[in-house]
């Protein structure tokens, strides 16, 4: 059997085949036209001459005789009834071929443009699928919520309830009828108990009253009063009152004090002096003299330690700054013509007799070195040597000048 080609594509297709590969065409019926041929030429011929031999019967031909199957209504090739394929054999390409007369070859092929016609009627054209749109969703997704605060609302002040002239309410003043046990406004009761008067009373009486402590209100839990609570109230109270008491003692020093540090100063000079002892020539005097060129010595060498000079007032005085100027002089050359003083022990007497005691620390420097010194009421300031800068065996310590300063009268004015 030959090979064939296609009629729309011309693709080369197998035998035995009925569809192209390539477009799905219909070859052709190849295996059903033999049959419907062989039916259709014995049906002609037993209408004209039932008993002429055909050439394939007398056996003269080459090809071998087919015989014909009968055409009825039952072998008729229908949608209906359907007739069952030939087997067809496989071709042979190294066979040798017979040739086929021309009738048939043109028979078959008009069958075949007659069943392509009819197969092709049957083809219904079908539109590319498209695809489909997405459904919507059954719920559709939103942002989450933002909380939004609830607006304030205001709720305006109501009408009057109760009568014109009745008893009015000890909770908000509302008028009501004389035979209403609760406020027709406020469902306060109309009458307050004793314990109901503490709200009135100051905040010190609420406090320290222990006893008598209101009644909490339904639905507030009251407050779990323990042991240790109370005690730990007593000591804090205990601590504020100690701190209140500390502090109204104190408050007329604080005062003085900054009265002091803002006073104008005023030099104050003592009225009589006095010393352990003296050198020749250098008496305590020239000390309070306002001369810084004159000095005070004891006339001991090395550091004159327990060596003291005293300055007494007539009237108590008050003193807020010292001055005291070490060495011979002011002048820096002369600091090592004599020992200086180091550390000096002031102690100093009030008028009531009561003796305080400061301890003042001097530089190694020479001019005036000023040191606070807020005392009150002060009749004698008595200073003593401790130690000494460059004592030696042949010097002994030398002070030029004590200033005292106090309140200027100015600040009273």
């Amino acid at each position: 059997m030959t090979t064939q080609n296609c009629a729309e594509c011309g693709t080369r297709a197998e035998p035995g085949q009925s569809f192209c590969d390539a477009c799905g065409a219909v070859l052709g019926w190849t295996d059903r036209a033999p049959a419907r041929t062989a039916a259709t030429a014995s049906q002609s011929s037993g209408a004209t001459s039932p008993s002429a031999p055909t050439a394939s019967s007398t056996g003269t031909a080459d090809t071998p005789a087919t015989p014909a199957s009968p055409v009825n209504s039952d072998s008729e090739d229908t949608a209906e009834n359907p007739l069952p394929p030939v087997p067809v054999p496989a071709s042979d390409d190294t066979a040798p071929t017979e040739p086929v007369p021309a009738a048939t070859v043109a028979t078959v092929a008009d069958d075949d443009d007659e069943m392509n016609a009819r197969a092709r009627s049957l083809l219904v054209p079908v539109a590319d699928p498209e695809a489909r749109p997405t459904p919507p969703p059954a719920v559709a997704p939103v942002l989450p919520g933002r909380p939004v605060a609830d607006r304030p609302q205001v709720r305006a002040p109501g009408p009057q309830q109760g009568d014109e002239n009745g008893l009015p309410c000890p909770w908000c003043s509302t008028p009501n009828r004389p035979d209403r046990h609760y406020c027709t406004r406020c469902a306060m009761p109309m009458t307050r108990t004793e314990d109901s008067s503490a709200r009135h009373r100051p905040w010190w009486r609420r406090v320290l009253d222990f006893r008598s402590r209101e009644t909490p209100w339904a639905g507030d839990r009251p407050r779990l009063r323990r042991t240790f609570d109370r005690i730990l109230t007593w000591v804090v109270a205990a601590a504020v009152l100690s701190l209140l008491i500390w502090v109204g003692v104190s408050t007329p020093a604080w005062v003085q004090a900054t009265r002091d540090h803002f006073a104008k100063r005023a030099p104050v000079a003592p009225d009589q002096f006095a010393a352990s002892r003296s050198y020749p020539g250098h008496k305590p005097d020239l000390l309070f003299d306002k001369v810084n060129n004159t000095w005070w010595g004891p006339g001991v060498t090395q550091s004159g330690e327990g060596q003291w000079i005293e300055a007494r007032f007539a009237e108590p005085t008050r003193l807020l700054d010292l001055i005291i100027t070490p060495g011979t002089s002011t002048r820096a050359d002369q600091l090592s013509q004599s020992a200086l003083p180091h550390r000096i022990k002031a102690t100093i007497t009030t008028k009531d007799g009561r003796t305080t005691t400061r301890d003042i620390t001097l530089d190694q420097s020479a001019g005036g070195q000023r040191r606070a010194f807020r005392v009150g009421e002060v009749t004698k300031v008595r200073f003593t040597l401790e130690s000494a800068y460059g004592a030696s065996a042949s010097k002994q310590v030398a002070i030029a000048e004590i200033e005292f300063f106090g309140r200027s009268s100015a600040n009273s004015s």
